[in-house]
């Protein structure tokens, strides 16, 4: 699954991305400054978007997707260095980063408690910290067919969790929210936040 999974995502994205979601992205990734760190870059899909940044680290835990990337990295604005790594164990020094973005990936992290202490790590005290995920819709009938699909979508979708409340982890991990945008009824939410550390 996991070579087939990356083959599939871009063409799946494709009608999504040529709608609000390329916005969305674009909107939410032009706020980033200074050195960034993104978090699961998948097949690349917001490098087109960095502009007035230093360089762009970038980490994928999956080398399938990671091959998907290469034409997007080469027609980047900025330069951008890929390493395969995961967001639990961050391969980069405390307080690195003046910007980290993660968009469509806290879904599959395996621990994502831990992802975000180390989020919180190698960002400098003040950093921006910005998501675009899907969540667990607030709405009792559709948080609970979330809930009954999500055992088979983790094995067709790369470990994706549907009823995944990523705004209610991220408010726990100690990140200050500054702002949160509901998009498709609460399915999909930007989470833009600071390190106050």
């Amino acid at each position: 699954m996991s070579k087939l999974f990356p083959a599939l995502y871009d063409i799946a994205m494709k009608p999504l991305e040529k709608t609000r979601f390329e916005k969305v992205r674009a909107n939410l990734v032009r706020k980033a400054q200074g050195r960034v760190l993104e978090i699961g870059f998948g097949t690349g899909a917001n490098f087109p978007y960095y502009r007035d940044v230093e360089r762009v680290d970038a980490i994928e835990p999956n080398p399938e997707m990671s091959k998907h990337a290469a034409k997007r990295i080469k027609k980047a604005h900025v330069p951008i260095y890929t390493y395969e790594a995961e967001a639990e164990e961050l391969p980069f020094e405390k307080n690195s980063f003046d910007t980290i973005v993660a968009t469509l990936v806290f879904c599959t992290i395996p621990y994502p408690i831990k992802a975000l202490e180390e989020i919180k790590r190698a960002s400098k005290p003040g950093g921006k910290v910005l998501f675009f995920e899907h969540v667990k819709v607030d709405q009792e009938a559709i948080g609970k067919t979330q809930e009954v699909l999500t055992p088979v979508w983790k094995k067709l979708c790369d470990g994706c969790h549907l009823d995944r409340d990523t705004l209610e982890l991220v408010k726990r991990s100690g990140l200050k929210v500054e702002k949160v945008t509901s998009y498709y009824g609460g399915l999909f939410l930007t989470i833009e936040c600071r390190n106050p550390e």
